[in-house]
């Protein structure tokens, strides 16, 4: 992990994109501190709390989860006697998530005869989930809320349903930073769930309007507007082409099979494409923004893409 000093008494703690799971997070050292998204297991958590560790004064007092997924709040309980704090709708979708006993018990899979299960399996290898207990928002957001940390005015913003339904950005005005969760994902191929094309892409340009000088992703480097724009930019590509394969009566797997990548072949896991075709398909076929996912068939699809030479592995 890596800490970055962003402004004042204000720092981000960076994982290294190695693939699932590897977030960020960001602290703002005053008024007793606040942390913004934890991490995935309990290890690495103990390892962010010692990375911050290095600047801060006192365990924080109030953490920020950007939205429900795993990755970015479930190490909450190791900030016991904390203000949790995220959107009535992260803290509503927490027992959506499998559960960390599920993930945990699918890493035995990881040498098992069906090859798409002992591929996902072998990338949890990295996380130990024993011992996560969900420990939700209990402070709710609706569409902002402002904080005074000792002269640091923070805002926290809703901006969902985009990469979730209850996706919050963080907005540093006086220091131009935006903790962005995942609403950003940079140099990383991005992974929708419950929202829409417009929405995420009206989030980034909510993100752009800021003028933040440095913009931390909920996974991937530290950028600043540009990162916004490219995004952005992927997505409108990729809707843009989902729809012309949809039209030509493909499925999504043979869209993505066929949709070329072009600037955005480098990011990591070029895969996750499937995801986004898929989330371009359910739009176009008028469904819920909220309709239940296969993610598992989703995974067995990106597993046959890489088998079939169409993505190699980046992590």
């Amino acid at each position: 992990m890596e800490l970055r000093a962003l402004a004042t008494d204000v720092y981000a703690c960076l994982q290294q994109d190695r693939g699932l799971g590897c977030s960020n997070s960001g602290l703002v050292n005053r008024a007793g501190g606040l942390v913004v998204d934890t991490f995935w297991d309990l290890p690495h958590t103990r390892e962010l709390i010692a990375t911050y560790g290095q600047v801060w004064r006192e365990r924080a007092h109030r953490v920020v989860n950007t939205h429900h997924n795993g990755d970015h709040c479930w190490g909450n309980q190791l900030f016991a006697g904390a203000e949790i704090i995220g959107h009535r709708l992260c803290a509503e979708s927490f027992a959506s998530e499998a559960p960390p006993a599920m993930l945990q018990a699918l890493k035995s899979l990881a040498t098992g005869d069906d090859p798409a299960l002992a591929a996902f399996a072998q990338a949890l290898r990295d996380w130990d989930f024993a011992g996560v207990e969900l420990t939700p928002p209990t402070t709710l957001v609706e569409d902002r809320l402002d904080l005074d940390l000792d002269g640091i005015p923070v805002a926290l913003l809703y901006v969902g349903p985009a990469h979730t339904a209850g996706d919050v950005i963080v907005h540093l005005p006086e220091q131009g930073v935006v903790f962005a969760g995942d609403v950003l994902f940079r140099l990383c191929t991005p992974v929708g769930w419950a929202g829409t094309y417009a929405k995420w892409i009206e989030a980034l340009d909510r993100i752009v309007a800021l003028e933040p000088a440095v913009i931390v992703p909920g996974h991937g480097p530290l950028c600043g507007v540009e990162g916004g724009r490219e995004m952005k930019a992927y997505l409108e590509y990729v809707r843009s082409e989902s729809r012309r394969f949809f039209d030509a009566g493909l499925s999504a797997l043979d869209a993505a099979r066929k949709l070329d990548l072009g600037p955005y072949a480098g990011w990591t896991e070029p895969e996750r494409l499937l995801f986004n075709v898929e989330r371009a398909y359910r739009e176009i076929r008028g469904e819920p923004l909220d309709a239940p996912i296969d993610a598992m068939a989703i995974f067995r699809g990106m597993y046959q893409l890489r088998a079939e030479g169409r993505f190699t592995r980046s992590s």
